[in-house]
């Protein structure tokens, strides 16, 4: 699919890897929908890039629904998504403390997994009423997973189970939407630096990053976004999850 000129929806747009991903498609010429709960972040960026924000919490229906109103109004039908919102935690389904708080266990299901789902189920339903493209193609949905879905970390469990869960419907969701013509894509980033990482000394950065085989450093959103964008052009690849990790393989701890 060409990027040019096409309307895209980003998750999780205003910062991070989100970001990246944006100013990349933009640069391409594509209509670029932000969604992220952080206004002024989200307004800030649509506004340097020339882009469309609206406010979304992706794990509630109603935010969602009127969240791609508002873009669709403004750039007409997304043919890409790109599932970029999500949280961390870190916690040890038995500590010091007790067992694992089995709300914050919920909010990270909640907000990476469902919300994922939410957003891809309300885009493809919206696709499928748009004309094919040359190559009979509609549209293109990229989720953004973990290596911790594979090699999830001791007080990763959370995590681990709501990146694992995006891994395991990518294929089922390629296969079911392929009569459609809507490719399905996942992306499994390593160590990346993104707002989260930035809170850690440098010192400690350094050294995640010479932990990494080849490059070793820490991804960057840059890197993400060219992998986003190659995942929209290259029609041939779909039901795939891509690790993004430098030939990371995470330790026990």
């Amino acid at each position: 699919m060409d990027i040019n000129r096409i309307s895209v929806t980003i998750t999780g747009g205003a910062s991070g890897l989100g970001a990246g991903v944006a100013k990349l498609l933009a640069s391409k010429g594509a209509k670029v929908g932000i969604l992220d709960l952080n206004a002024d972040l989200g307004e800030a960026l649509a506004s340097e890039i020339g882009a469309t924000f609206a406010r979304c919490d992706v794990s509630d229906e109603a935010s969602a629904i009127a969240a791609l109103d508002a873009l669709e109004a403004k750039n007409g039908t997304a043919r890409v998504l790109v599932n970029c919102a999500g949280i961390g935690t870190a916690s040890r389904i038995v500590g010091r403390d007790g067992p694992h708080s089995l709300a914050a266990f919920e909010r990270v299901i909640r907000i990476n997994l469902i919300g994922t789902f939410n957003m891809m189920r309300l885009a493809a339903h919206r696709m499928q009423a748009l004309e094919p493209l040359a190559d009979g193609e509609r549209g293109v949905i990229i989720s953004t997973a973990s290596v911790a879905a594979f090699e999830g970390q001791i007080g990763q469990a959370a995590y681990a189970a709501s990146k694992g869960g995006i891994v395991a419907m990518t294929l089922p969701a390629a296969r079911e939407f392929s009569k459609i013509g809507i490719r399905v894509n996942t992306i499994a980033p390593g160590l990346f630096k993104t707002p989260l990482m930035n809170e850690l000394p440098d010192e400690i950065q350094a050294s995640l990053g010479a932990s990494i085989p080849f490059p070793s450093r820490l991804g960057s959103a840059e890197d993400f976004a060219r992998l986003a964008a190659s995942m929209i052009e290259m029609s041939y690849l779909n039901g795939e999850t891509v690790r993004l990790d430098g030939a990371l393989r995470m330790q026990p701890k």
